[in-house]
């Protein structure tokens, strides 16, 4: 199997399952992530700032990284440190920061469910990049596999989760003075569009980066994470007035940003190993872990859309992956 189709070229049977492992660990983290997040909610809030989080979760990389450098679980290049090949990575971690920053933007020019629906355009513009980059073509099965996914997630979005509260399918509402109406405006879409192009430019390039450099996994994460530090560091000290780095964190909000972080080093792996499109079925298929965890631990039930969107999802795995 090779790395386009979603394996490791040349791996005997174990290092093949402990791939595999990786990758079922990574989509039951960044399913659980929404779930958590949830959990941490104080009277339909949450109660500390997401740039903490944020700023947290690209620490806790930072540190976990220098980690295994200094126990020497990854091994130092010989050498003097290449310190000028970490230059690059402030590019990827520029690009994540604009990314992250935009998604809250967004919000202020169209609803949550369109958002939903619409951002999965990201998966087109990843394998966009993906072909033009990479110079790697993608056969007409994988083309429609991908089409598949975009279907999935639009279909998951629009209403795979109800409130038993509610009639209406789609997303639960914190109340029903807070439901909106469908809308988008024109610098929303437009705002989306760049979004879109800047999630798949920024997954592709991190990939190209990864795998261009001959240096260990750990030390290419320490320069991306300390750059993302120090970016997200600025964010949350010119994000005004607010409460404090770790006011209002809980068990929860810990376990959020542990999972997170763990979920980040499993994609740069993804990311050096394996593919971007390898990346889209993960996060493609957390789809049905977030539904499952939403509906044991939220009481939220599970409607046709998820159904539907399952099967499509199943469908799309097996025409990338399946024998030709």
């Amino acid at each position: 199997m090779s790395v386009e189709d979603g394996g490791m070229p040349g791996l005997g049977r174990p290092r093949q399952a402990r791939w595999t492992l990786m990758l079922l660990l990574s989509t039951a983290m960044y399913g659980a992530h929404a779930p958590l997040l949830a959990l941490c909610h104080v009277n339909g809030r949450v109660p500390f700032r997401p740039s903490s989080a944020v700023l947290l979760t690209e620490l806790t990389k930072l540190l976990l990284c220098a980690f295994s450098l200094l126990v020497g679980w990854q091994a130092w290049p010989q050498g003097a440190p290449p310190w000028r090949q970490a230059a690059p990575f402030a590019l990827s971690a520029l690009l994540y920061g604009a990314n992250n920053n935009l998604v809250i933007y967004l919000q202020r020019y169209m609803d949550p469910s369109t958002y939903q629906v619409l951002s999965n355009l990201k998966i087109g513009s990843t394998a966009l990049f993906y072909c033009l980059c990479l110079r790697h073509r993608l056969s007409a099965r994988q083309g429609l596999a991908l089409l598949l996914l975009m279907a999935a997630g639009a279909c998951y979005a629009a209403g795979g989760l109800q409130d038993p509260g509610s009639t209406l399918p789609g997303p639960p509402p914190a109340a029903a003075a807070d439901r909106m109406s469908l809308h988008i405006t024109p610098l929303g879409l437009l705002l989306l569009i760049l979004y879109c192009l800047i999630s798949g430019l920024s997954s592709v390039y991190t990939e190209l980066l990864m795998k261009r450099q001959r240096l260990p996994l750990a030390l290419q994460n320490l320069f991306l994470y300390t750059f993302g530090v120090l970016l997200n560091l600025g964010l949350h000290a010119g994000g005004g007035p607010g409460p404090g780095l770790l006011e209002g964190f809980s068990g929860w909000a810990a376990l959020v940003v542990l999972s997170q972080a763990l979920n980040g080093l499993l994609m740069s792996a993804v990311m050096k190993h394996g593919s971007s499109i390898t990346r889209l079925f993960v996060v493609s298929c957390s789809l049905v872990v977030n539904a499952v965890l939403s509906a044991a631990l939220l009481r939220l039930q599970l409607t046709a859309a998820f159904f539907l969107a399952t099967l499509l999802i199943g469908l799309a795995v097996r025409l990338y992956y399946g024998s030709r």
